[in-house]
């Protein structure tokens, strides 16, 4: 029977030391990109599987990684849960993911059984974008979405005011003159940024102000009366895709041709509403995934002993579709 390949073999025929090798396939350490892709190729040519029960022995660890959430619909936590696996499966790593309803009570039960099964680290995320006070945990932690409140904790968050200011770029570039915002409530840091962002870059080219609310279709499309009756509108920005798509279902009742009278743009690229809008959403990709695979990394480092400190901020992406551009 062949030989099952060892480390040293994967190490050997990437042309770098073991511990490369290991730091490598188990995304850790300050590697090159084109390192950690030769090793990668040389175990799969090898046919190299790690021994976890073996690396978990010898070293201490779990290799399991804990991702905390108060996101109970998992819109937000599954995509980046996504992103985090990418990362961790290279390593053999698992992940248990912990919904904390958003009950101080049952986060600290997690906590605690999570520091007694010795996870080796801990993400930790939300559906809110409001900075979070710190987990007390004896625990590499990084946090993802919503920032902590402690500057020297890591933290992974989206650009949001730049997702909102690409939109008004892009209807702007459309001849489009006068722009309204409907958004959220307004104790949401995403609602208020985002429409703060979209004043700003319209200039006089926004009208009225922002329309603050709920995050609902039903919320949508009340406020196009609102805005039909004062700030008649070429275009309206949304803080959500659940709010453009009410927005848009409303204009069409009221014989509005979206977007030749008034072109309607969202947030977040959730493609349950944003593709099924009719027409179909311009809108703001957050990209949650991304988000994921760059807290991964971090929670790696942090767990080979080289942590990092701060607010890393991601950018998004624009997403143009026939809300705003019509039928190619």
């Amino acid at each position: 029977m062949r030989q099952q390949a060892r480390i040293v073999d994967v190490a050997a025929l990437a042309g770098v030391s073991a511990g490369t090798a290991s730091k490598a396939l188990n995304n850790t350490g300050q590697l090159s990109p084109a390192t950690r892709e030769r090793v990668r190729r040389a175990a799969e040519q090898l046919g190299f599987t790690p021994d976890t029960r073996g690396r978990a022995l010898s070293s201490g660890r779990t290799y399991t990684v804990a991702l905390l959430t108060t996101d109970s619909s998992g819109r937000f936590s599954i995509p980046i849960m996504r992103g985090v696996e990418d990362v961790l499966s290279a390593g053999e790593l698992a992940t248990i993911l912990c919904d904390t309803r958003d009950d101080p009570l049952r986060e600290q039960h997690y906590l605690r059984s999570l520091i007694a099964r010795r996870v080796d680290g801990i993400v930790v995320t939300g559906r809110r974008t409001e900075p979070r006070g710190p987990i007390d945990v004896p625990l590499p932690v990084v946090y993802a979405l919503a920032a902590s409140t402690d500057p020297d904790d890591a933290s992974v968050i989206v650009d949001d005011a730049g997702g909102a200011a690409s939109v008004v770029t892009h209807l702007l570039g459309l001849g489009r003159s006068r722009i309204a915002h409907v958004t959220g409530p307004a104790n949401h840091r995403s609602a208020t940024e985002r429409a703060q962002a979209v004043a700003t870059a319209a200039g006089n080219a926004f009208v009225g102000e922002p329309l603050f609310g709920e995050w609902s279709e039903r919320w949508g499309r009340q406020s196009v009366d609102q805005l039909l009756r004062s700030s008649h509108p070429d275009a309206i920005t949304c803080g959500s895709d659940q709010l453009a798509r009410g927005v848009c279902d409303r204009l069409r009742e009221l014989g509005k041709s979206v977007p030749v009278d008034v072109a309607v743009t969202g947030y977040d690229n959730w493609s349950v509403m944003a593709e099924a809008s009719r027409p179909p959403l311009t809108t703001v990709d957050l990209q949650l995934e991304e988000v994921g695979r760059r807290t991964a990394t971090l929670l790696l480092d942090a767990i080979a002993g080289e942590p990092h400190h701060g607010v890393l901020e991601l950018p998004t992406h624009l997403i143009p579709r026939e809300s705003t551009l019509g039928m190619s």
